[in-house]
């Protein structure tokens, strides 16, 4: 396996990772995500599907690489949005300072009581840490080494093989 093809299977299973990740806390350990985390997600989304066109774009005249770089840009952009949402949590850098909805187009009633049973998380606090990082630290550490890993990988030229 040449070393674009580790790229695009970095660039693809990466976020997928991260986002099963992140899905998983939420859905199956009862973790609600703050706004921050949602923008943390978005990113490797957009990584997701840009991986994905690296492969469709195979038998370009590029061989999909301008993908796995874009793809790498997304990881990269999740990981400083990371990387802000620790500074965050460790008091670094001020969060967001307002309540935020995505509620619209709905009475005034039904929005109150969507408010009301909806968990209040705030940004600046950290509900789970693993080895003394948060989720979001983890995010950046995983997200920034992986993007950095995948554009030296796509990057790289093939090994000449050796005259015999």
């Amino acid at each position: 396996m040449n070393s674009l093809e580790k790229a695009r299977l970095l660039a693809l299973f990466v976020p997928a990772a991260l986002l099963a990740g992140a899905l998983g806390s939420q859905y199956l350990g009862g973790l609600y995500p703050c706004e921050m985390c949602h923008w943390q997600r978005w990113p490797h989304y957009a990584a997701l599907a840009l991986a994905l066109g690296s492969f469709a774009m195979r038998r370009a005249a590029d061989r999909g690489r301008s993908f796995v770089w874009l793809a790498a840009l997304a990881i990269l952009t999740s990981g400083l949005i990371g990387l802000y949402h620790a500074g965050v949590e460790a008091g670094i850098f001020e969060g967001i300072t307002q309540c935020s909805s995505a509620a619209s187009g709905r009475t005034g009633a039904d929005l109150l009581k969507d408010i009301l049973a909806t968990p209040l998380v705030r940004c600046d606090q950290v509900q789970f840490s693993f080895l003394g990082l948060s989720m979001a630290a983890w995010n950046a550490v995983i997200s920034i080494g992986s993007a950095v890993a995948i554009l030296w990988l796509s990057l790289r030229r093939p090994r000449q093989a050796a005259a015999a």
